[in-house]
């Protein structure tokens, strides 16, 4: 009687929690975006890929004369893994700005449509609202009133 007793509690417990535990989920608004869709269409991204051109095409120069410089199959490899981790440094220095005015404008839009979790759109096969657009607007007017 005991064992049944516990048992029947136990249940109705779990079941309070699974009502709980739905209920909050309830209140949870999520919202989706493609992040590379986001990034494509940042006002600023086609300047800032020019100058990322620009940055790999000096340490590709620069790699090139300093291995032209030495007979040295170590040093020429030591050259070219240097100049390609400046050449990436630069570029994520170059892109910073970018995802920080990306990380801003998915805040504004979550918190003006009372979103509590945004997910990359890639990785959700199904459901949260789509914020794609509304973030890209975001950013235009962003820029907008940057220049």
């Amino acid at each position: 009687m005991v064992l049944r007793k516990s048992i029947l509690f136990s249940v109705l417990v779990a079941c309070a929690l699974a009502l709980i535990g739905g209920a909050a989920f309830a209140e949870e608004k999520i919202g989706v975006l493609d992040p590379q869709q986001v990034l494509l269409n940042h006002p600023k991204f086609q300047d800032t890929q020019k100058q990322i051109q620009q940055v790999v095409q000096k340490k590709q120069n620069e790699a090139k004369m300093a291995i032209d410089a030495t007979s040295d199959k170590d040093e020429q490899a030591k050259i070219y893994r240097t100049k390609r981790q400046e050449s990436a440094v630069e570029e994520q220095k170059l892109m910073q700005p970018l995802f920080k005015d990306i990380d801003l404008a998915i805040r504004t839009v979550a918190k003006a449509k009372g979103l509590t979790i945004v997910l990359d759109k890639t990785q959700v096969f199904f459901g949260g609202m789509d914020i794609t657009n509304d973030v890209i607007q975001e950013l235009k007017k962003q820029s907008a009133t940057q220049k």
